[in-house]
């Protein structure tokens, strides 16, 4: 039994040992092909490419090898120099990537190319297949074209080589052109035009930009005085709205200072009159007593002239002029008129004041009558008066007329006379003279002023001798008697 069991695990172990060797064997025909390369398989079932997959090698019967599709970078830069269109000899440095193409086609080319070269070696033939089609390219291009156009010359590289690369299953992937360079500096000089345009335009950049800073800078000065100059003005002109509003401030304040005062003034002005009306009203009482006193007075005094009028009427009764009814009446006008402007001012006082107002103007209209009354008479006894009683009232009055024409003479402290001429018109004579002339127009001065000649007047005097003709106007006018009634508007009324 127990031998049995041994047999089943060596049998089992056996079996296992065997699977495991078929696995190995097969692990190792089974090959497999990456992203970045291509197996090329041939023998018996011929030549296919495996890509990206694998597959199973039977030994002796088939064998593989590998292809890289990896990019290959390298440099293109020959050793003899080119020649230019212009026969310039430059000196190109460049660099190519290049790659086998991903169909099968080009696969197998590649393969039928490359498959037993190295890396250097295959590199190398396509340097010089690259190295002789730039040669070709590079004889038809000038040097400026070559140096500022080097996207053209791979361009046309690319399109150059693509026939030949197609024949050995490859691609361009790029060409780019690193350095040219030439022994005669022609490059170098080739530049300089431009370094001295670019320079001058440089140059006229910078002028360009200082002037273009300048006015800017000019213009932002001019703004900013602008801006100043308004700010300035909004200044001036907040300050003046201050001001004004200040000044109606004060102006409202003393406006409100003025009505107060006003206020306190009628204030102190009504009591002020109040006190003056009841101070008034204090002494219209003593007034009016004084004035009843002043009335008995006045109409005593009145009574008196009444008698004394009567007396003079009666003396002196005669035939009154023209000239004294006028003189009468208008003395009896300016009495009323004093005694109408007296009762006006003195209705406006109190009662008291009133009262001795009218006292005043009955008083002033009985003086004016009696005097009126006194001119009557006077005329009447003027009348009487006869060519040597005129004659001597005028003598008479000479000498007061005289006086005061030389009374400003007597004003005179000292009087010095410069005289060098003779006889009367001159020295104190002269001073004399002139009196006498001034004397001697007196009788002018009086017909000036009366409006009557003398002559006129002195042929309505009487003779001596005459006799006054009896008649209406000799009667004497009795008429003129001061009346004794109180009221005194009736004796303001002129008399016809």
């Amino acid at each position: 039994m127990f031998g049995i069991a041994m047999e089943i695990w060596v049998i089992a172990g056996l079996m296992v040992l065997a699977i495991l060797f078929l696995m190995s064997m097969l692990a190792r025909l089974y090959r497999k092909a990456g992203p970045h390369e291509a197996l090329i398989v041939y023998g018996f079932r011929g030549t296919r490419v495996v890509q990206g997959h694998g597959t199973v090698i039977f030994p002796m019967v088939e064998n593989c090898r590998d292809l890289s599709l990896e990019l290959m970078s390298f440099d293109v830069a020959p050793q003899q120099d080119l020649y230019t269109k212009q026969g310039v000899a430059v000196t190109v440095e460049a660099v190519a990537q290049i790659k086998v193409k991903s169909d099968k086609e080009s696969i197998l080319t590649a393969a039928e190319q490359f498959l037993t070269k190295t890396d250097q070696e295959r590199e190398s033939l396509i340097r010089l297949v690259m190295e002789g089609h730039l040669r070709g390219i590079i004889g038809q291009l000038t040097v400026e074209e070559i140096v500022k156009q080097p996207e053209m010359v791979g361009d046309r590289m690319r399109g150059t080589c693509a026939d030949d690369m197609n024949k050995m299953g490859l691609e361009v992937i790029s060409f780019t052109i690193k350095e040219v360079r030439d022994k005669n500096e022609y490059i170098t000089n080739m530049g300089k035009p431009d370094v001295a345009r670019i320079k001058r335009d440089a140059d006229v950049a910078t002028a360009e930009a200082e002037r273009d800073t300048a006015i800017k800078r000019a213009q932002a000065t001019r703004e900013a005085a602008i801006a100043k100059a308004q700010a300035d003005q909004e200044r001036v002109l907040a300050e003046t709205l201050s001001q004004a509003k200040q000044a109606e401030s004060q102006r409202d304040l003393e406006v409100k200072k003025a009505q107060y005062l006003e206020v306190t003034k009628k204030q102190q002005a009504q009591a002020d009159k109040a006190y003056d009306i009841q101070t008034n009203v204090m002494q219209q009482q003593v007034i009016t007593e004084s004035v009843r006193v002043q009335q008995v007075e006045k109409e005593g005094q009145v009574k008196v002239q009444d008698a004394e009028i009567s007396r003079r009427e009666k003396e002196l009764i005669a035939t009154v002029l023209k000239g004294a009814e006028i003189e009468r009446q208008r003395i009896e006008m300016l009495a009323a008129a004093e005694k109408q402007r007296l009762i006006a001012e003195a209705e406006g006082h109190a009662s008291a004041i009133r009262a001795q107002g009218e006292a005043e103007a009955e008083i002033i209209f009985k003086k004016g009558e009696a005097e009126a009354k006194a001119m009557n008479v006077k005329a009447a006894a003027y009348q009487e008066y006869n060519q040597a009683a005129v004659v001597d009232k005028l003598i008479t009055g000479l000498p007061e007329i005289v006086k005061a024409l030389a009374a400003p003479l007597a004003n005179v402290d000292k009087i010095t006379i410069v005289s060098t001429g003779n006889g009367e018109t001159a020295g104190m004579s002269k001073i004399t003279g002139d009196m006498a002339k001034m004397a001697a127009q007196i009788p002018a001065l009086f017909e000036t002023l009366s409006g009557m000649p003398l002559s006129d007047l002195f042929a309505k005097v009487r003779l001596i001798g005459d006799t006054p003709p009896k008649g209406k106007d000799t009667e004497p006018q009795t008429k003129s008697e001061p009346q004794t009634k109180s009221e005194p508007q009736t004796k303001s009324e002129p008399r016809t």
